[in-house]
């Protein structure tokens, strides 16, 4: 997880490790990404129960219930890790239209590492009066940048695609985080109800409620 702050503050010398490294898909997941996915809805979870969350639309705090909570962030933590193997599966196929012999782990190490950031920033959620979209501003912005260094060091396109290959993997980050962000913002401000749902009553069997 320390790796997150060096793909920030240095991301050049971050991204050369991590391409010499070669890791595995197990190693990726148990060291980097479910520990951070793990770490930002168990922190945003706790501040939603403890401070709730401030509704501007209709100029009140909103107090969430341990049982609405879980559920929320189960969703979330679900969604999350979905985009992750969607979107690395989205830019090994954009790099195969450029002709580049590339295998899905490559995909895969360049789209986690590159969305840590983003996950880190989450954290900020926590915050009750923390709008949900300027944290996905936030992080999107910072996977972006951090992308743009590190998917040439990984996938290794030919120079005349690397642009082309990095702006189309932008999109798709920007495109699938945004489609979450929507559907777990508009539930923050009130405006969707998931206290009814299917996953809801199912964890509110299991926790006793």
């Amino acid at each position: 997880m320390i790796k997150v702050f060096f793909l920030i503050f240095e991301p050049a010398v971050a991204w050369e490790k991590i391409a010499l490294a070669r890791r595995g898909f197990a190693f990726i997941c148990f060291t980097n990404l479910l520990p951070l996915l793990l770490l930002a809805t168990a922190v945003e979870g706790f501040g939603l129960v403890k401070w709730g969350k401030w509704q501007q639309a209709f100029d009140k705090f909103r107090a969430f219930t341990p049982r609405q909570v879980v559920a929320f962030e189960v969703l979330q933590f679900v969604l999350l890790l979905a985009s992750v193997f969607i979107i690395a599966l989205v830019i090994l196929r954009v790099s195969q239209t450029f002709h580049q012999r590339q295998n899905y782990l490559g995909a895969f190490t360049a789209t986690v590492y590159g969305l840590s950031p983003f996950f880190l920033i989450q954290l900020l959620n926590a915050a009750p009066t923390m709008s949900p979209w300027v944290t996905w501003g936030l992080g999107v912005t910072l996977s972006v940048w951090i992308l743009y260094q590190g998917l040439p060091r990984i996938m290794m396109p030919d120079p005349t695609h690397a642009f082309g290959l990095y702006l189309s993997s932008a999109m798709v980050v920007v495109m699938t985080t945004a489609i979450i962000r929507l559907i777990t913002g508009l539930y923050l401000m009130g405006y969707i109800d998931f206290d009814h749902s299917w996953l809801t009553r199912k964890l509110g069997l299991v926790l006793g409620q």
